[in-house]
C-alpha cells in the first residue's frame, strides 16, 4: 500500500470526542454543541498520549486531521495536540430529530416497546418544531464521502486521524467495510476511544476498536 516497502501501512485512526454532560447520561446529542465535561477534557489529554506514542511508534506525523464543526469534535482534537484542524460537516453526528436530547429508556417508555436507533430510526415522536431527523442511510452517505475524501491520503501511504462521534463513527466503519451501516449497532464506541481501520490482504478491515487511551 505504501511506496516504501519498509514503512507501516497506513491506517485510518477514529477519535471519538470526550464525555460531555449528555453523553455520561445517555441523552442523543446530535445537532446540539455540548462542551466536554472535565473529565472529558482530561480524556482528551490522554487520547493525546495515546496518539502520540502511536505515531512515535510509526516514525511519522498524520498527513490529515479532521474534526467534526461540533465543539466538542474540536475541543478533544484541541486537547489532544491538534490545534485547529480542518473542519468536515460530514463527520456531524447523526442529526436525532425528534429523538434528540432524550435518553433509550424515555424513547422506549413513550413508544411502549423497545426502541434501538440502527433498527428503528430516529423519526419514531413527534416533533414540537416538525424538524425530522436523518435516515441511517443519510449517515452511510455522508461517511462515504468522508472516506472517499481521505482515501488518496490512505493509499499514498499517509495516515489520517478523525474525531467525531459516536454514532457517525460506527457507521462510517461499517462504510469502510463495506457491510450494512446496520452492524454498526454491534460495534460500541465509549468517550475519547480509538479505533484503526486498515488494509489486509487487500481487503478494508479493522485493526483495533473501542481501545481506551489510558
Amino acid at each position: 500500500m505504501t511506496a516504501n516497502d519498509t514503512a507501516p501501512d497506513p491506517q485510518l485512526v477514529l477519535v471519538r470526542h470526550g464525555e460531555t454532560e449528555w453523553s455520561a447520561t445517555g441523552k442523543h446529542t446530535g445537532r446540539s454543541d455540548i462542551p466536554l465535561t472535565v473529565a472529558g477534557e482530561q480524556q482528551a489529554v490522554a487520547a493525546g498520549v495515546w496518539l502520540q506514542r502511536w505515531a512515535d511508534e510509526r516514525g511519522r506525523r498524520p498527513a490529515v486531521v479532521l474534526a467534526s464543526p461540533r465543539q466538542r469534535a474540536r475541543r478533544t482534537a484541541d486537547l489532544a495536540g491538534f490545534a485547529d484542524v480542518p473542519t468536515d460537516d460530514d463527520l456531524v453526528e447523526w442529526d436525532y430529530g425528534p429523538v434528540e436530547g432524550r435518553t433509550t429508556r424515555e424513547i422506549s417508555a413513550e413508544l411502549g416497546r423497545e426502541w434501538l436507533v440502527f433498527r428503528d430510526g430516529v423519526n419514531v415522536l413527534s416533533s414540537p418544531d416538525r424538524h425530522r431527523g436523518e435516515s441511517l442511510d443519510d449517515v452511510a452517505a455522508r461517511c462515504a464521502r468522508v472516506l472517499a475524501r481521505v482515501e488518496p491520503t490512505l493509499r499514498d501511504g499517509g495516515d489520517v486521524v478523525l474525531f467525531a462521534h459516536g454514532h457517525v463513527l460506527r457507521v462510517l466503519a461499517t462504510v469502510w467495510l463495506g457491510v450494512d451501516p446496520g452492524l454498526g449497532a454491534r460495534l460500541e464506541l465509549g468517550t475519547a476511544t480509538i479505533c484503526l481501520l486498515g488494509y489486509g490482504h487487500g481487503l478494508r478491515t479493522i485493526e483495533g476498536w473501542n481501545l481506551p487511551a489510558t
